[in-house]
């Protein structure tokens, strides 16, 4: 079996018995090594201090006053905020139980930025051994923004991200008035390049059908029953649906923050207007084969997911929802 997502590090993670990942010293390392924290020649002396005695023993106990101490503002930032992302993995036996806890416990202040990197490595241990490249890139949208690009013929996803590097002056613009000159550069995964996902998974380079005809809602559904299976230890059915139609819409899943609104006006009044309803990416729904794993006796009730872009075509995906807005019990396998 091929490697993917090197980048997320979780060759450098331990596995624990029960399948989730453990944290290690040399993950740890890896974020005191970032750009963010190594101190440029003009650093104060406390900060290289710091530095140097975190590389040599990243678990080791910092003081708040040594924080703040350090002169450059910005640096006191990103030690605060890598410091407490440290003490949220350390205080728990798997990355998995952190990520459970951080989205359990309300507001969560933590930054996206760190969110999404505590999903990329989970899900990679999510969908360790798959051997479907489409589920992979369908994925990649747990934890990476997408830009839809929709025509009459398909809906495409493709990184934010990598559009911006790839237009880095022109995007905007262009994308915004769907120019085909620069639509006509996104490569889409189909059968014929699919293997080449393998050698480019860091690259986030392909763009992914969404269409209905398209493989990626399947691979996006299959992605999803494996997150929820990794976490929750409970087993689901999730089916892409092309429109929701005399429904009886009891219970949903936001896939993303416009997403959740939109739910919201179809369970106040089922009424969207053509704006609403023109961004709505892709519907699912999900059933449990096993009852027993449901609270409020819900047993032949299907919950409906929805996956929405924000009016600038923007698709920022929340998988966290599938943790805590599903009506199961507490229940986790990776611990």
């Amino acid at each position: 079996m091929m490697d993917f997502w090197i980048s997320c590090g979780h060759h450098l993670l331990d596995r624990a018995p029960g399948g989730g990942l453990a944290v290690t010293d040399e993950f740890l390392k890896a974020y005191f090594v970032r750009p963010e924290l190594t101190p440029p020649p003009d650093a104060c002396a406390l900060e290289r201090k710091l530095h140097g005695a975190l590389l040599a023993e990243p678990r080791r106990p910092i003081d708040a006053a040594d924080i703040s101490a350090i002169a450059d503002p910005d640096a006191r930032e990103n030690w605060q905020l890598v410091l407490a992302f440290r003490e949220l993995l350390l205080r728990f036996p798997t990355l998995e139980a952190a990520y459970l806890a951080l989205m359990r416990g309300g507001a969560v202040t933590l930054p996206p930025l760190f969110v999404n990197q505590l999903a990329h490595v989970i899900l990679r241990n999510a969908l360790d051994g798959c051997d479907d490249p489409f589920v992979l890139r369908a994925g990649e949208l747990f934890f990476r923004p997408q830009r839809i690009m929709p025509d009459q013929q398909s809906t495409i996803a493709t990184d934010e991200e990598w559009i911006a590097s790839a237009h880095p002056e022109s995007v905007a613009p262009l994308l915004s008035l769907l120019d085909m000159a620069a639509e006509a550069k996104i490569e889409i995964m189909d059968d014929a390049n699919a293997a080449s996902y393998w050698r480019r998974s860091d690259m986030f380079d392909l763009g992914l059908d969404l269409s209905a005809a398209g493989r990626g809602r399947a691979a996006l559904a299959e992605a999803m029953t494996r997150w929820i299976r990794h976490l929750l230890a409970v087993d689901v059915t999730i089916e892409p649906l092309a429109e929701l139609r005399d429904a009886r819409f009891t219970w949903y899943v936001g896939l993303d923050a416009e997403a959740t609104k939109i739910g919201d006006r179809l369970w106040n009044d089922g009424f969207l207007d053509d704006g609403m309803s023109g961004r709505v990416v892709a519907l699912f729904q999900l059933v449990f084969p096993d009852h027993a794993a449901i609270i409020d006796g819900r047993v032949n009730e299907p919950v409906y997911l929805i996956l929405a872009a924000s009016p600038d075509r923007i698709l920022r995906m929340k998988p966290q929802n599938l943790v805590t807005g599903l009506p199961v019990r507490h229940l986790e396998a990776a611990s």
